[in-house]
């Protein structure tokens, strides 16, 4: 599968003088990737600040902030303040994708004979997975107010994709449903 170049970036934490235990003065942010979910370092034009939740443009050709991208960023260097807006950015992006996420539901399958995928979701065990696979052999879900409505007691998705999201990002998961 190829990945698409990613074009907007969220800040998610500013260094103007670099990370402090590395020596080198220069500025850095910590940017999340708005289609991918990739975590980034980017290295901004001479001059430029950055806030954390600005977007910014990273594509091919010319950027007005960003002067280039770094690379991918280990998730160990991750700042409280990034980890922070990571929390705010992510549960925008599953409000916003909500479709896309409630896709999920309607589309996931077993991982193998003994784990499905509904089952990485935090909250999420064998009696949910069960319910939302007859659920939506009847009909597929439209929204997460739709699943709730359908399924009694059931955590509430939009939060454990949430949760999940989060747990991709910072920790090493054995199994990645959402972030690449």
């Amino acid at each position: 599968m190829k990945m698409e170049k990613e074009e907007n970036a969220i800040i998610l934490d500013y260094l103007p003088n670099g990370y402090p235990l590395e020596g080198k003065m220069m500025p850095v942010a910590q940017a999340i990737g708005k289609k991918s979910l990739v975590l980034l370092e980017l290295v901004p034009r001479r001059g430029v600040s950055l806030n954390s939740g600005e977007e910014v443009y990273i594509g091919e050709g010319k950027r007005d902030k960003i002067y280039y991208i770094l690379g991918r960023m280990h998730r160990e260097k991750l700042t409280e303040p990034a980890k922070n807006q990571l929390q705010e950015f992510i549960e925008n992006i599953v409000k916003e994708r909500e479709q896309e996420f409630v896709e999920f539901f309607n589309k996931s399958e077993a991982i193998n004979k003994r784990l499905h995928q509904i089952e990485l979701l935090p909250g999420f065990g064998k009696r949910h997975m069960q319910e939302i696979l007859k659920e939506r052999k009847e009909k597929a879900f439209e929204s997460f107010e739709d699943m709730k409505k359908r399924i009694q007691n059931l955590p509430d998705p939009e939060k454990a994709i949430q949760k999940r999201i989060l747990m991709e990002l910072i920790n090493m998961e054995r199994h990645n449903l959402f972030v690449k």
